[in-house]
């Protein structure tokens, strides 16, 4: 929620709270939040206990990073913010930052974590995994995989030797699942056999 100031964190937590509960009320087994906000799992699995949905899960972005790598997703689905969203993403330089948050949401109650985008963050994602015991999530995003098919319609890679060469490195860094825009050529080709 945007004040004059740019996002107002408090009115924002209470407004999450209030679509967690909504969507368990709706049969939501996961709440992922896309915020990214301070507080916010915590706020969350408030919410939701106080409603009763005591067994509904979190998966938390506690690890977003501002990156120029969500770019053809915005742009796609015309999420243009006016202002800066590095005012609540994590900075792409501060990987202490990011493993902080992370910890700290999984002490406010998270169940699982998203960290995105992977590809250029893999090393801080590795420390978290490292310093965790919550399940990890990682995102191979939009503009990683806008990259990888321009390369390959260029004839500069081969696309399905690249495509299970980045995802194999995020299994590495330690991801118990991984979220891919590549999951449909991966299930349609038969590519994870």
């Amino acid at each position: 929620m945007l004040c004059e100031h740019g996002v107002d964190n408090d009115a924002t937590l209470a407004n999450l709270g209030k679509q967690a509960v909504i969507a368990a009320a709706a049969g939501a087994d996961f709440i992922a939040p896309s915020a990214a906000m301070d507080g916010q799992v915590q706020a969350i699995r408030q919410a939701l206990d106080a409603a009763g949905f005591t067994d509904t899960a979190i998966m938390s972005y506690s690890t977003k990073f501002a990156s120029s790598f969500y770019g053809p997703f915005r742009e796609a689905a015309g999420t243009a913010l006016k202002g800066d969203r590095k005012t609540y993403q994590m900075n792409p330089m501060n990987r202490r930052e990011a493993i902080r948050e992370s910890l700290l949401d999984e002490a406010q109650g998270r169940g699982l974590l998203d960290g995105e985008p992977a590809g250029a963050y893999l090393d801080v994602l590795r420390e978290i995994r490292d310093a965790q015991s919550c399940r990890l999530a990682l995102t191979r995003w939009s503009g990683e995989y806008a990259m990888i098919k321009f390369a390959a319609m260029a004839g500069a890679i081969d696309e399905e030797k690249v495509v299970l060469e980045s995802l194999g490195s995020i299994k590495r860094a330690g991801a118990d699942l991984i979220f891919s825009y590549f999951a449909l050529d991966l299930a349609e080709k038969n590519i994870l056999r």
